[in-house]
């Protein structure tokens, strides 16, 4: 995501000269990520052109590299403008399905049509805003707490920072792999081969669509190794009811590695699904959240049962979602 200079700012809008200080966390850092930590309204990449820019200042010398390393103590000045990212940043009251709630952090179910952080297209009504309309110390945290997102179809749990500790743990844990994902989805066909199968395929930009992603070859492709299990709760005639563990995050990853072995899911039509069952969103719910909670060290387990729209498919295939399967 990025704003251009000329276009996505307004040039005729009073800019603001903003100081900034650097504290003992952006020692080392480089210029463009410890601004974005002390000026998070604003996307690093738009900081990078305000730096190339000559738009920030360290007394009286302009710093012009975003690579610069700094030090803890260094003040300087930052001349920002308003763009449609750093005005999308407002408390907007919305109703938050709230699972889990401490000083640290909050567990919340994320239905399906809400985005999570504001875009181009989508710069109000993110769960972002929500969020800061939820809680008067979102407003101090980069990106209002949140450590990771969930497509804007998809439902599901999602675990959001409340303090900078709580935050950057949970940045390490994820990047770590010591937070435990689960989800659930239905696909089209009836299943193929044996449960559990285990998909490990880099993802990558598609070469032939860069609005999607696709499992590549990394040794002629950019991309990141993946890795999905798929375990089987119920085969029908229509398609599959599927239980989906994350091993890494990648973009889309589970609605790519479905796609790969057969088995795109339902409504998903960036990865070749098509609307079915009555739903017209991509068949996918986040079920299952654990994790040891940052602070207290407690071992935190959240389940929560996929949104009507998911019953009810599975119910038109003739499945009742209290199937024993499905909590194992």
């Amino acid at each position: 995501m990025t704003e251009d200079l000329e276009d996505g700012v307004d040039t005729g809008a009073d800019a603001e000269r903003r100081p900034w200080t650097i504290g003992p966390a952006q020692h080392g850092l480089r210029l463009d990520r410890a601004l974005g930590e002390l000026v998070p309204e604003f996307s690093r990449s738009y900081l990078q052109q305000l730096i190339e820019a000559g738009m920030v200042t360290q007394g009286a010398t302009v710093l012009r590299k975003p690579a610069h390393k700094v030090r803890a103590g260094e003040t300087g000045y930052i001349e920002l403008r308003p763009t449609p990212q750093s005005q999308a940043f407002v408390p907007e009251t919305m109703v938050l399905d709230i699972v889990h709630l401490d000083e640290h952090l909050l567990v919340l179910n994320k239905p399906a049509g809400l985005v999570v952080h504001p875009a181009p297209g989508n710069w109000r009504g993110t769960l972002l805003n929500g969020l800061l309309a939820h809680d008067a110390k979102a407003s101090q945290l980069p990106r209002a707490g949140i450590v990771h997102r969930l497509d804007k179809d998809t439902s599901g749990l999602m675990v959001v920072a409340r303090t900078r500790a709580a935050m950057d743990a949970l940045v390490r844990m994820i990047a770590a792999r010591e937070v435990s994902r689960q989800y659930q989805a239905l696909a089209h066909r009836p299943w193929i081969g044996p449960s559990p199968r285990e998909v490990q395929g880099a993802i990558g930009r598609d070469p032939r669509n860069r609005l999607r992603m696709a499992v590549v070859d990394l040794s002629h492709q950019a991309g990141k190794p993946a890795h999905t299990t798929f375990d089987l709760l119920q085969s029908t005639a229509q398609g599959c009811w599927l239980r989906c563990t994350l091993h890494t995050g990648r973009t889309h990853q589970i609605r790519v590695h479905a796609a790969s072995i057969g088995h795109p899911l339902l409504a998903d039509t960036l990865y070749g699904g098509t609307p079915a069952a009555g739903l017209v969103r991509q068949a996918l719910h986040a079920w299952r959240l654990a994790f040891v909670h940052p602070v207290s060290g407690q071992a935190l387990v959240f389940q929560a049962p996929p949104p009507a729209d998911f019953v009810q498919a599975l119910q038109s295939w003739g499945v009742g979602y209290n199937d024993p399967q499905a909590v194992l």
